[in-house]
């Protein structure tokens, strides 16, 4: 066990990001120089790059049980639940006349913020409320829904709290009413198993950097016959829905990060169930209070309050001792606001600002888990 005031930082906060796998750095590298070419382009160095962005497509898709033309790529997690949901809001708009779109109140910013646009254009956002443990149902769904109603749009699981929705339940309740269905499998991509088919959903965003890829690359599933509105306009990459000269080296990083998550995922998401089960024993026995579903929660996802304890000063402690976590979403770092998604789930300001999350990853080891319990015992 490395000692409470190791040297060496020991990173918990996976959840933010991950390290690019060695694997997929070095499955890179040629597209950076020997393999630079345009994909766009007619010669042999375009037709290169073009096959490795054919085989990257077909990884992804493999990974959601899709098929290769429902994976479209684009700069990360961020800009594919904006373009999931401005384009199909407005492409109902105009062919239907829908303008009213369903989603919670848990989800990250990429979401809300992008329905709270939407209804600067004109729609009617309704924000489910979650349960203390950050579920929602697929009964409130249906009550929610309206002959208007152009999507849907839940996430698969908290970036938070770890919370796994009932996304198949939901699914299949929102397909046999017709009803286009997005979710935020930002975090749960290549952490979990994930069939697209089983889901029932039309179109599910990921991200490079949440499962050993590099950032600045996601993708966005999109079923077949469902018809979005670009979100970038110019040229015909993308099979014409998104304009844009490929990011090759991200696209074949992502493509091989999603082909060894779904190589390894079986035995890793066991490893991390073991090592989130003891920690949360660990910090139970200091009197801390996990937040979120217990049973339905992602494998690495530890999020606790220490009633009593501010989040900023155990961070900072923790930090000099060289540990890596966070109060919530890394895209909320430096907020003043307390984290919506523990107000949403009956949480008050003070105990909103007593949580710590703590999330695992393909290099935490039980000894990491170890000292961060003694040095958390330490500090607080």
């Amino acid at each position: 066990m490395r000692p409470v005031s190791a040297r060496e930082p020991i990173y918990l906060d996976y959840a933010a990001t991950t390290p690019v796998d060695e694997r997929v750095l070095q499955a890179m590298l040629p597209y950076y120089t020997t393999h630079f070419g345009n994909p766009s382009s007619l010669y042999s160095f375009g037709r290169t790059a073009r096959q490795a962005v054919a085989q990257a497509r077909r990884q992804v898709a493999a990974l959601l049980g899709a098929a290769g033309e429902e994976i479209f790529f684009t700069s990360g997690g961020s800009e594919s639940d904006n373009w999931a949901i401005k384009g199909m809001a407005l492409a109902q708009r105009r062919t239907a006349g829908k303008r009213h779109i369903i989603t919670t109140a848990i989800e990250h910013h990429a979401v809300l913020n992008t329905c709270a646009w939407l209804a600067e254009q004109g729609f009617d956002v309704t924000y489910l409320p979650v349960d203390s443990k950050g579920r929602v149902t697929a009964a409130q769904v249906g009550a929610a829904l309206r002959d208007d109603t152009a999507l849907v749009s839940i996430m698969y699981a908290n970036n938070e709290v770890g919370t796994i929705e009932p996304i198949a339940e939901i699914g299949a309740m929102l397909r046999a009413r017709g009803v286009f269905f997005h979710t935020d499998a930002v975090q749960a991509a290549g952490h979990v198993p994930i069939d697209v088919q089983t889901l029932n959903v039309d179109a599910l965003s990921l991200s490079g950097h949440k499962l050993y890829g590099p950032k600045g690359i996601g993708a966005l599933y999109l079923r077949r016959g469902w018809q979005l509105y670009p979100l970038i306009h110019g040229g015909a990459q993308e099979r014409e829905q998104r304009a844009g000269t490929e990011n090759v080296p991200g696209i074949v990083g992502l493509g091989c990060a999603a082909e060894l998550a779904a190589q390894e995922m079986g035995t890793e998401q066991k490893r991390l169930v073991a090592l989130r089960d003891k920690l949360i024993v660990g910090l139970q026995a200091m009197g801390a209070e996990i937040n979120g579903d217990l049973t339905y929660r992602l494998p690495g996802n530890v999020n606790f309050r220490l009633p009593g304890h501010d989040h900023e000063v155990l961070l900072i402690r923790l930090d000099l001792a060289g540990f890596a976590v966070s109060a919530g979403s890394a895209c909320s770092a430096g907020s003043l606001e307390p984290s919506h998604v523990l107000r949403a789930m009956g949480q008050t300001t003070q105990q909103a600002n007593e949580v710590v999350r703590v999330t695992l990853g393909r290099y935490t080891t039980l000894d990491d888990i170890k000292a961060f319990l003694a040095t958390l015992k330490v500090i607080s």
